[in-house]
């Protein structure tokens, strides 16, 4: 089969199109004939292996511990190991694994669930990674509650774009921060109010939130901590920027440590995929009340071009890689 290969952390020339052994599904395993595959900027840490933070908490020190590049997928079940009862051969599927830019791929049953009939499997392969840190960001961490005015800072990205619907969905009154040219996407996506950060900064204390979600990471803790209430929580996501050796997660562990001595709420996300939130997920696809916005395509082969746009930024919706 055909699989995107990395031998060694770098940049997109460390890629490789070529031919590897198909797996075989085992004990709980599912083997997924891959249709569509998302690109998300864990991806692109993953290439680089940057910050070095990432190779040693698991990903591989030297080079990826997984070869093949890819988390996101959705296709249809190909074969079943012995252990697997939920799913049979056909079955449409969406959900997360280790190497799913490739023709192939094995997922854990737990990974999986159906794919809804009212989705693509463009649209349910950008879901799973982005959409658990959107839920978990503002469910587990911001602790949401209908009525409360909530701040998407990067609206227009692949977590913001899911925040803003799952705000909306939680009946929360959103105002999103985005790009000039990404103004009306996030309009689109449900948020009562829009602020363009090339001519507006959102944390100069004239404007105040319950809940700010920081997915861009450029701010520090006090211009975001203006934006807050005073009994304000602050939500940070990712880790962009900095050094590369943390990246910006150094931000990330100031915040929970400065929110013991301050009336504000100041935490970091720790996203972890997980059957039940896929569910979630996958009943609010089903609901209408998330719909994923997808962007450009590309071939299998042409992942590292869609890597490289990814890095550039700007691009209206979430790429994805059809097999």
């Amino acid at each position: 089969m055909k699989a995107i290969v990395q031998d060694r952390y770098g940049d997109t020339d460390t890629l490789e199109f070529r031919s590897i052994d198909q797996p075989v599904p085992a004990g709980d395993q599912v083997l997924v004939r891959v249709r569509a595959a998302g690109l998300h900027r864990g991806d692109w840490h993953v290439m680089t292996g940057l910050p070095y933070l990432l190779r040693v908490i698991g990903f591989g020190f030297s080079k990826p511990k997984v070869a093949v590049r890819g988390m996101n997928l959705a296709g249809e079940v190909e074969a079943v190991g012995p252990e697997v009862t939920r799913f049979r051969p056909g079955d449409a599927v969406f959900g997360w694994c280790d190497g799913a830019f490739a023709e192939y791929a094995l997922a854990p049953e737990s990974h999986l669930t159906a794919k809804p009939a009212n989705v693509s499997f463009e649209q349910a392969a950008v879901v799973p990674i982005s959409g658990f840190a959107a839920l978990q960001a503002l469910r587990d961490v911001g602790r949401i509650q209908a009525g409360q005015r909530v701040l998407i800072i990067g609206a227009a990205g692949a977590v913001g774009s899911f925040a803003v619907q799952l705000a909306k969905a939680f009946g929360a009154t959103v105002t999103g921060v985005a790009g000039t040219g990404q103004l009306e996407l996030v309009r689109s996506l449900g948020a009562d109010d829009v602020i363009d950060y090339t001519r507006a900064d959102v944390t100069d204390g004239t404007r105040h939130w319950d809940l700010i979600l920081d997915t861009a990471g450029r701010r520090s803790l006090s211009a975001l901590r203006r934006a807050l209430t005073p009994t304000g929580t602050l939500v940070i996501v990712g880790g962009e920027g900095g050094s590369r050796l943390m990246g910006g997660f150094l931000r990330n562990l100031r915040a929970p440590l400065l929110s013991r001595f301050v009336s504000q709420r100041l935490g970091m996300l720790s996203s972890k995929p997980g059957q039940d939130d896929l569910q979630t997920l996958r009943e609010l696809l089903e609901a209408g009340k998330l719909v994923p916005d997808v962007g450009p395509s590309y071939p299998l082969n042409e992942v590292p071009e869609a890597m490289r746009q990814l890095t550039e930024g700007h691009i209206r919706g979430k790429i994805v890689i059809t097999v």
